[in-house]
């Protein structure tokens, strides 16, 4: 598959629908150095990864359970369930956390995470170019006090994404995207006031 192939086929894998082997050796050692190669400016590498797989994986589950208990002391025994198998769902999981540098002179928060969500999509397209599946998860528990701190990250560091990463079991699904034309226009001139 040829780079051009690879950017406009890009395709999500839900956890759903992928299974062993994951990436490891020289493919996962592949993945993480496409990631290295994110645009960084400043080249002050606001980024770091956290390789999640095996039973560390299961201690996940416990993470993202007390974290929900905490967050909703009501929780219900189902969602607390999901929770504990959440990372179960992937072989791998990579945690891709961005320490952005707040007083930096020339680079501003904001590209600092960019960068880190770019390093994330770059593990996504290395993944599909390997014959991997990916895809990049948020929600509640990439937000969470409690879960940051159980992986050893601080209060200011950012979990720009768990990056779920396996075989696929089958094609992933084709959703509807959007054109180029849609979503562009041409500016010319300022807009008046």
């Amino acid at each position: 598959m040829d780079a051009l192939d690879l950017l406009l086929n890009r395709a999500s894998v839900p956890p759903r629908l992928q299974t062993e082997p994951a990436p490891e050796g020289a493919d996962l050692e592949k993945i993480l150095a496409a990631a290295c190669r994110a645009p960084d400016h400043g080249r002050i590498r606001p980024w770091r990864f956290l390789v999640i797989r095996g039973e560390a994986r299961v201690q996940l589950g416990e993470v993202f359970a007390d974290a929900l208990r905490t967050r909703e002391p009501d929780a219900v025994p189902g969602a607390i369930k999901k929770e504990l198998e959440r990372p179960m769902r992937s072989p791998l999981i990579v945690a891709v956390v961005a320490t952005p540098q707040p007083d930096h002179p020339k680079v501003p928060v904001i590209e600092q995470v960019v960068s880190a969500g770019v390093a994330a999509h770059s593990m996504i397209l290395t993944a599909q170019a390997l014959g991997f599946g990916g895809i990049l998860l948020t929600g509640a528990n990439a937000y969470d006090p409690q879960v940051k701190k159980a992986l050893g990250l601080n209060s200011d560091d950012v979990i720009a994404a768990f990056v779920y990463l396996g075989t696929p079991t089958m094609e992933a699904p084709d959703l509807p995207r959007p054109t180029a034309a849609e979503l562009c226009s041409e500016w010319t001139e300022p807009v008046a006031s």
